[in-house]
């Protein structure tokens, strides 16, 4: 694996510890790497941590994983389907792998509570599992994207026409 992308896997795990979530620490990590701001990534994968805003669905580390890839081998266009096949098939292995290492996929299975309750989520922290266990997972699943990252994408079909914009129109300039 190549420096920048160990960096990124260490960076992953650093910015969780500093108390973003396992979705903000992996997209954080490999944003710069596409152009995109940190702040911009904190924004847009705030409300996956917790298996989706606390729901115990998918890992938040995962979706933080997926959009990681996403920005590496996403489509631009709709009609792009070799871009989206070779997408797909790499956020499908990405998933396979982090259940193969972990056992599921799901936060409320990893942690062992419901994030809803308030009083289970209490009891995952007071068991150690934000301080042990999610760092682990926040590690793999940046590792994995790194390993993605290794590969060779297929080239993307230029879009007709299509404007990215990552401001808050809310907000002044």
């Amino acid at each position: 694996m190549k420096t920048e992308h160990l960096l990124a896997v260490d960076r992953a795990e650093s910015l969780f510890r500093e108390g973003f979530s396992c979705s903000q620490a992996v997209l954080m990590a490999f944003a710069p790497r596409f152009g995109m701001e940190q702040t911009q990534a904190a924004l847009v994968s705030s409300a996956f941590g917790g298996g989706m805003a606390r729901h115990g669905w998918t890992c938040g580390a995962l979706t933080g994983a997926l959009m990681a890839i996403g920005l590496h081998a996403g489509h631009t266009d709709a009609q792009d389907a070799a871009t989206k096949d070779d997408l797909f098939a790499r956020a499908q292995a990405l998933v396979a792998r982090f259940e193969e290492r972990h056992g599921a996929t799901a936060c409320r299975q990893l942690v062992g509570a419901d994030m809803l309750d308030p009083v289970e989520r209490q009891a995952a922290s007071d068991r150690g599992v934000f301080t042990t266990l999610c760092p682990q997972l926040v590690r793999t699943a940046a590792t994995l994207v790194a390993e993605t990252l290794a590969v060779p994408r297929t080239p993307r079909r230029p879009p007709e026409k299509v404007t990215l914009s990552f401001s808050d129109p809310e907000e002044p300039e």
